[in-house]
């Protein structure tokens, strides 16, 4: 099968390699779509600490597709079933793998990472995933092109049950990147009262106001704090989150928070620029929570395949761009570019 096989920094080379076959509580998927995502991105230019120099790995873990075969012991997979696989999964016995916070495990397996993903023709699915749940039924009336955004959308949830959003509060998104648009496509599911997005880049503030947001400001041409104290009618933000890595940014999202106000730092920050200097008054005397999250557990990964599934939240506006596998370069720079926002590889 074609594969596109990452080999270091900068070094992602498209090979036939072969087609993995299920061993004992194994499946595999044959890949319909699979997302480019900021993480694959840092992996093309900087590596991971969890694969090592001299280990060629397939990238991609925003995947969805059809089982083509399973393992003995397999019973509830089948062939033409169509999935998506929630990527992440820990040893299963750790305390936060029992209390269900598998993303959080310290010994975690993540497929595109510890094992190969989906940027090839078919994917492995490893026993543990299997046993453990990752894998999850997708319906008929939801295309695979969705379905592949559920991971991102997961990981936005997570945020956000973090941050006890409550239907008619006050959000505020500081960066309308792909992950900043679903963090607002996902607060007007749930009822948001108000969203204000803060944006630099022109285009991309267009696309949140066309998204549903009600006040797009870009701090680089009118106060931030001034305009969202007076959307909020001097309150600030009920819940800020920060999707865009900047210590600037993570900052000043403390002093937008109202009282008793939740932040969620959602993006990470870069080695060697990780500390932020926050005003810990404010979170005093304010009560305000700042909260972070990496990623989702299966649980939450489930829940939102469903939020998919009922047609009442959408994410097909998010793809601006379809590559066949065989244009992986074309496809990395179109994520990196900044013009697009959800970038697909269809196998």
């Amino acid at each position: 099968m074609l594969a596109a096989v990452y080999h270091g920094p900068h070094d992602i080379r498209l090979e036939e390699v072969p087609t993995p076959q299920p061993g004992p509580g194994e499946a595999v998927m044959r890949v319909r779509a699979a997302s480019v995502c900021a993480t694959d991105l840092r992996i093309f230019n900087h590596g991971h600490f969890k694969i090592r120099g001299d280990t060629a790995r397939i990238l991609g873990h925003e995947v969805a597709g059809e089982i083509v075969a399973v393992g003995e012991g397999v019973a509830h997979l089948t062939p033409g079933m169509r999935v998506a696989v929630a990527p992440n999964f820990g040893c299963g016995v750790c305390r936060e793998c029992v209390q269900g916070n598998n993303n959080l495990c310290p010994d975690y397996d993540a497929f595109g990472i510890t094992l190969d993903g989906g940027f090839a023709e078919y994917m492995r699915i490893t026993a543990p995933a299997v046993r453990q749940g990752n894998v999850v039924q997708v319906p008929d009336s939801l295309s695979f092109e969705e379905a592949v955004l559920n991971e991102p959308l997961s990981c936005c949830t997570n945020a956000q049950q973090a941050c006890r959003f409550a239907p008619g509060e006050a959000m505020l998104i500081m960066g309308a990147g792909p992950m900043g648009l679903m963090h607002l496509l996902l607060a007007r599911y749930s009822g948001a009262g108000q969203v204000i997005v803060s944006e630099v880049q022109e285009h991309r503030a267009r696309l949140a106001a066309e998204f549903g947001a009600d006040l797009v400001v870009d701090p680089q041409k009118e106060d931030l704090k001034e305009a969202v104290l007076k959307a909020t009618d001097g309150r600030g933000a009920d819940v800020v989150i920060v999707a865009v890595g900047s210590t600037a940014l993570q900052e000043q999202a403390v002093e937008l928070a109202a009282r008793r106000g939740r932040v969620n730092f959602f993006a990470g920050l870069a080695g060697g620029r990780d500390r932020a200097c926050v005003n810990s008054n404010w979170i005093h005397y304010g009560q305000v929570t700042v909260t972070g999250t990496t990623g989702s557990n299966t649980a939450q990964y489930r829940q939102t395949l469903q939020m998919l599934a009922s047609g009442r939240l959408s994410l097909q506006p998010l793809v601006t761009a379809r590559r066949p596998l065989w244009e992986i370069g074309a496809a990395l720079a179109d994520a990196a570019s900044g013009e697009h926002l959800k970038v697909l590889l269809i196998p």
